[in-house]
């Protein structure tokens, strides 16, 4: 069984700083823009959350992990296991990663919460097939940057290179969620998606080689959902583009059309 006391402190705290993000929406959901704006010298307002490999959360071993409850039922135990006060922002982010986890995929997605690298890779080999060779894509941060996560304009820098788009290809994005060790909610929708490397330029110097994804049909997304609030948009009405932020994963066929 995982014992929280056998970790040392200051790491602990350090790896769970990140779970005290939940209330910037407004800035975080300044991610959302639309196939016309992925043009050279486009700038746009972008929130990119900066992410310490150091003291994020790390994946336990399988065996580790699987041993420990997932299951919002058992919060009342795991907040007492993991030493944390049930009004605190950690026992919140908890609570919503749970929630999240343990909620209904929507109509055509595929949707699981991996807890070990092992799980992850299941079932990305689920979704592609146990004979299908896919690659692992994400944000990075070129050279020397910043490591202060504000909104700030970015200008895309280069015509931005399409990895895959045709209707139904598969694939399946892993988020990062709050938690004490790594958590990743993984899925995959049926619809059409696009998927671009783009090469963009903060103001404060920040060069990314960011992950962007088009969900070319939104007609089964919550009306609520903040893509539509920021665009103006309905759901079903148009599209809707977003980068990834750093940690987080997208699996795609290895018979992309760009796959550098």
């Amino acid at each position: 069984m995982y014992d929280h006391h056998d970790h040392d402190d200051d790491t602990s705290s350090s790896s769970l700083s990140h779970m005290n993000h939940m209330d910037h929406m407004d800035s975080s959901s300044m991610v959302f823009f639309t196939l016309n704006d992925l043009k050279i010298g486009r700038t746009m307002p972008f929130y990119f959350r900066e992410r310490d490999p150091s003291i994020s959360p790390q994946f336990l071993p399988k065996e580790e992990a699987d041993s420990i409850p997932f299951s919002s039922k058992q919060l009342p135990y795991l907040l007492q296991l993991f030493s944390f006060q049930p009004e605190s922002s950690q026992a919140k982010a908890m609570e919503h990663t749970l929630n999240q986890c343990e909620s209904r995929p929507i109509k055509g997605e595929t949707k699981f919460c991996a807890n070990s690298l092992e799980s992850m890779l299941d079932f990305a080999n689920e979704i592609f097939g146990l004979d299908s060779a896919f690659k692992i894509l994400t944000t990075t941060h070129l050279g020397k940057y910043s490591r202060t996560s504000i909104l700030q304009n970015y200008t895309v820098l280069e015509a931005p290179r399409e990895i895959i788009s045709a209707p139904r290809n598969v694939v399946v994005a892993c988020h990062t969620m709050p938690y004490p060790y790594a958590i990743f909610y993984c899925h995959s929708l049926e619809s059409e998606n696009k998927v671009f490397k783009v090469k963009l330029a903060g103001q404060n110097g920040d060069r990314l080689s960011a992950v962007a994804i088009c969900h070319m049909d939104t007609s089964q997304w919550n009306r609520h959902h903040a893509s539509f609030h920021v665009l103006g948009i309905e759901p079903g009405s148009s599209h809707v583009c977003h980068f990834f932020p750093a940690e987080n994963l997208v699996f795609v066929p290895r018979v992309s059309t760009y796959l550098d």
